[in-house]
């Protein structure tokens, strides 16, 4: 019983851990989205669910908005407000518990013993972290102090790095 519980703990951690919410519009799994706040002004948010990494939801949260900036005729963005964290939530396997037991009878005496495995009961923590720039675009590069972002080479930088295709 206990090496079944194995295989399947096994099994699913195999098939779960290349399950990194993908760069996508947002969904049950997460995903990115963008609110248009003004002519040049944009707020990009990207979600990742329990098998995302921090790094990951901020990398697509940048790219995404390198990509609004190109999609509405800008080249160049800067962030001016950025916030990440994460939901932390836990889970924990159910409890089950298997007896096993003999009795033997000698006359009118019986003997008897059992035995309680109990299997289960395991918590998990899972962290899902979200991304979120307030951005403003560009179509020259502007003359101001910070980073000010090409975003062509954003674009370009990050879906290299993560196999995204164009």
């Amino acid at each position: 019983m206990k090496f079944n519980y194995i295989i399947l703990v096994v099994f699913f951690v195999s098939v779960f851990s290349g399950c990194a919410t993908a760069y996508k519009r947002n969904g049950f799994t997460g995903g990115y989205s963008e609110t248009q706040l003004g002519e040049n002004i944009f707020q990009v948010s990207f979600r990742g669910n329990g098998y995302s990494s921090r790094t990951r939801a901020s990398d697509f949260a940048l790219l995404r908005s390198a990509e609004i900036a190109l999609e509405n005729g800008f080249r160049y963005f800067i962030i001016t407000d950025a916030e990440k964290y994460s939901k932390e939530s836990t889970y924990k396997t159910p409890t089950r518990s298997h007896t096993t037991g003999s009795v033997s009878s000698y006359g009118n005496y019986s003997y008897g013993s059992a035995k309680t495995k109990t299997y289960g009961g395991q918590t998990y923590k899972f962290s899902k972290p979200t991304a979120n720039n307030t951005i403003v675009c560009f179509k020259e590069k502007p003359n101001i102090e910070g980073a000010v972002f090409d975003a062509n080479f954003i674009v370009s930088s990050i879906k290299g790095k993560y196999n995204i295709p164009y």
